[in-house]
């Protein structure tokens, strides 16, 4: 038996749990569609529901064949939902977490489509705020792309801006997924279209790497990396495709591309990465000094060390599923909080196949280093002592050191 939604539609089936709330497969005037059901607490907060009613507009008019289309608001009684178009395929997050990174061709053609809806939105006023793999969908019935890539379509418009009531959040709070959040949030200012394109930049390089460029450890510690560190290189892909990343990816938001710019650059880079296999890099690892150190004091004091950012967004709600499928809500770190920590390069992708440290082949291979050391350092000594007897003691013909051509000085 399904669950009516408003007077037109029914939820049928549950297709995935996040942290805002719950999607159902559906069915509507129209034929099939996706119902994403918002969590009772958040349907009972009467200023969300104001605030949702005035984004109907805005939501609704956001027509792109890269955007998953927002067909109908609901509000009714304890029931707040979006009606979506139904896309028939899975999203990018289940792709990554089955194949853990994408040849260049592909990561590139998808984040090049999310551009392009990115670049509708931007134009008609509206900002994302939560671009990561789990707001992009893969249509799989769609025409394969370059590199065999499905067409890729964002979704999710407006849920962020939604849950980011001044009475939820304040000045003083951040509410996004920390891996993404542009370094402009962190610091307490308001969100415009450039934190769009620095959250889509770093899903480009989790594409590519099979991580983020500043996530690991503490939510603390990555939100203060954001503000601190310049991303670390990708070993093996073109410099072209590189410095994009990384003009995307600057500290100052007028430095980014514009989401139009980001797309038609992209697609003018495929021919030069086709038939590129996936990079051979791993993560670097994130030592638990560093993590205590890095974690501002006010986001890490009774809190204990998580990866990844797994937060629920309300207080006493489960983390959602995919512990990447979450937002964090914490207060904005301070001025001195932010530049506590040594400013550089961000961890750097250890080399294919190179222990982890802390990992048992690591230690080994230390012990192993510090044996062949210690060996040196004894055949060393042992050949400062032969020399110096054989400089002392002559060449063993009888000669005795007061002898001048068999003797030399000997620093005391």
């Amino acid at each position: 038996m399904g669950r009516k939604i408003g007077s037109r539609y029914t939820a049928n089936q549950i297709l995935g749990r996040g942290s805002a709330g719950t999607v159902w497969l559906g069915e509507g005037p129209e034929g099939p569609v996706a119902i994403k059901l918002l969590r009772e607490d958040l349907a009972s907060d009467q200023e969300l529901v104001g605030r949702f009613v005035q984004e109907r507009t805005a939501l609704l008019g956001l027509e792109h064949p890269n955007i998953v289309s927002v067909r109908d608001l609901v509000v009714d009684g304890n029931d707040l939902a979006l009606v979506m178009d139904l896309v028939r395929g899975t999203d990018l997050r289940t792709r990554l977490d089955r194949d853990r990174r994408l040849a260049p061709e592909a990561a590139v053609a998808i984040v090049a489509d999310v551009a392009d809806g990115l670049a509708a939105a931007h134009a008609a006023g509206v900002v994302h705020r939560d671009v990561k793999p789990e707001n992009v969908l893969l249509d799989m019935q769609g025409p394969l792309g370059p590199g065999g890539a499905h067409p890729a379509l964002l979704t999710d418009f407006g849920v962020a801006k939604l849950i980011d009531t001044p009475r939820r959040t304040r000045a003083t709070k951040i509410i996004g997924t920390p891996d993404y959040l542009a370094p402009e949030i962190v610091e307490g200012l308001p969100p415009r279209a450039a934190v769009d394109i620095y959250a889509l930049a770093t899903v480009l390089y989790e594409l590519l790497a099979g991580f983020t460029p500043f996530g690991g450890g503490h939510p603390g510690a990555v939100l203060r990396r954001h503000v601190t560190e310049t991303v670390a290189p990708l070993p093996g892909i073109p410099d072209e495709l590189w410095q994009l990343i990384v003009q995307c990816l600057a500290k100052a938001p007028a430095s980014r591309l514009r989401a139009s710019e980001l797309g038609a650059r992209l697609r003018e880079l495929l021919p030069l990465i086709a038939g590129m296999p996936p990079l051979d890099v791993d993560e670097p690892d994130v030592e638990p000094a560093e993590e205590a150190e890095e974690a501002p004091a006010a986001v890490r004091a009774g809190e204990p060390a998580r990866r990844r950012g797994a937060v629920p967004l309300v207080p006493g709600a489960k983390p959602a599923d995919s512990n990447r499928d979450t937002h964090t809500s914490m207060r904005v770190p301070g001025p001195d909080e932010l530049a506590g920590g040594a400013r550089g390069t961000a961890r750097v992708p250890r080399a294919a196949g190179a222990p982890r440290p802390g990992s048992a082949r690591h230690r080994a291979v230390t012990r192993r280093r510090r044996i062949a050391l210690g060996a040196g350092a004894v055949a060393l000594v042992a050949a400062v002592g032969v020399g110096t007897w054989w400089a002392t003691s002559g060449d063993g013909a009888g000669a005795t050191p007061q002898d001048p051509k068999h003797s030399a000085p000997v620093s005391p």
